[in-house]
């Protein structure tokens, strides 16, 4: 499925690859459009439905995955909405495994994600992720989206990989696209990535696991320990 010999970095989505999509989707579904209800003296239903419309408006954008940006556009604080339901943050299955199983390969693993820095910040504290990995680099850093093909020649800046040696993990199959269009080597997708819901379809082109435990045993093969000595 993977040549984990072939490797040199892997590029690592967060949310819905390495933790629960569950958080944000019952935020953004659920919390939010009560939140927004109380606070524009809307029915439940009328709420969501206008901020599901404005949403869909930038999907695909920047704007998509901007605490700021929402903040400014509905007069409300996202990032402490966020907070208020933090305890739904958490891993997706097998993933501690995982990333233990990176690091003790010599294999660089970086996050890269679309997710704004305040709950990024937010998910860190939640979760200590940052303590699996060797660097993290979130799309508003370089001002556009993993779906642009452009953003990864700029990631160079900030995360220096060859192209041919890396892998980039997601669940979002136009991220993918976009990092195979941009010329990276392999791409895997993530088929479960809200444990809340059932899981979707594989991609007819790009390779797909439902949960990490289902490659581990290739990465050792693979990429056995270091000798010492």
């Amino acid at each position: 499925m993977i040549n984990w010999a072939s490797l040199e970095t892997v590029f690592l989505d967060m949310d819905g690859t390495l933790l629960d999509l569950h958080f944000d989707n019952h935020f953004w579904l659920e919390h939010l459009p009560r939140r927004y209800a109380e606070q524009y003296d809307l029915h439940p239903d009328e709420a969501r439905d206008q901020l599901l419309s404005m949403i869909m408006a930038e999907r695909g954008t920047l704007n998509w995955y901007c605490t700021d940006y929402w903040s400014d556009r509905l007069a409300m604080d996202i990032t402490s909405l966020k907070s208020e339901v933090g305890d739904r943050i958490g891993y997706r299955p097998h993933v501690a495994s995982f990333l233990r199983a990176l690091k003790s390969t010599g294999l660089q693993s970086v996050i890269v994600t679309n997710c704004h820095p305040d709950p990024l910040e937010l998910k860190l504290q939640r979760t200590g992720l940052d303590s699996f990995v060797d660097g993290i680099v979130s799309s508003h850093q370089l001002g556009k989206p993993k779906e642009d093909t452009a953003f990864w020649q700029d990631l160079q800046q900030l995360a220096p990989y060859r192209a041919a040696a890396t892998l980039m993990v997601d669940d979002s199959f136009p991220v993918l696209e976009s990092a195979r269009s941009a010329g990276i080597a392999q791409c895997l997708g993530i088929l479960a990535p809200d444990s809340k819901q059932v899981a979707r379809e594989t991609h007819p082109e790009i390779p797909c696991v439902h949960h990490f435990d289902e490659i581990l045993t290739a990465i050792h093969q693979q990429r056995p320990l270091p000798s010492i000595g």
